[in-house]
């Protein structure tokens, strides 16, 4: 399946979640497996002979993604959640929002140090939640092979801001 043809499988929901944001749903595309295969193999095919030791994704669309990733590149994969969700020791790192701060984690055992790591997500908007992906990855000693994200949107610049990243891609771009 042509990328671009995935675009008929994602909603546009306007207003959502507040006037102004068009909402990219991608639940249309999840429940279409022919797409939802198509969407792995989009966010895998760059990185198919990079090397990549570990897969991780962000939550929560991250984990839907990035799972499928690992098992088509055939290695594990580390979840990074929101602060206090995951249950023993993990790195941190704190990251400014348009209006506040949030925090990331990931397992202190979640990479080893020197792992060749691609991190997965849906969509990059500003690109503050995989600046700080990236960073908590940092922290913990990997070495980032790339980003693969389904959706960017790119009038908010996010993609800009990953300029030291070695790879960087998205399936499709609004």
């Amino acid at each position: 399946m042509d990328p671009e043809a995935l675009k008929y499988h994602i909603r546009a929901v306007p207003d959502f979640p507040q006037p102004g944001i068009v909402f990219r749903d991608i639940s249309p595309l999840l429940q279409d497996p022919a797409a939802l295969r198509a969407s792995v193999e989009a966010l895998v095919e760059p990185y198919r002979d990079a090397g990549v030791e570990r897969v991780a994704g962000i939550e929560s669309r991250g984990f839907i993604f990035g799972v499928p990733v690992a098992l088509a590149l055939g290695v594990g994969f580390s979840p990074i959640r929101k602060a206090g969700k995951l249950p023993s020791e993990t790195h941190r790192i704190e990251y400014a929002l348009e209006y506040g701060a949030d925090s990331l984690e990931l397992h202190v055992d979640g990479v080893e140090p020197g792992q060749r790591v691609l991190l997965v997500d849906d969509l990059i908007a500003t690109g503050g939640t995989a600046v700080a992906g990236v960073e908590l990855l940092r922290k913990a000693g990997a070495e980032l092979v790339g980003i693969s994200f389904l959706i960017e949107l790119a009038a908010l610049g996010g993609l800009s801001r990953l300029a030291d990243v070695p790879r960087h891609h998205a399936v499709l771009t609004y």
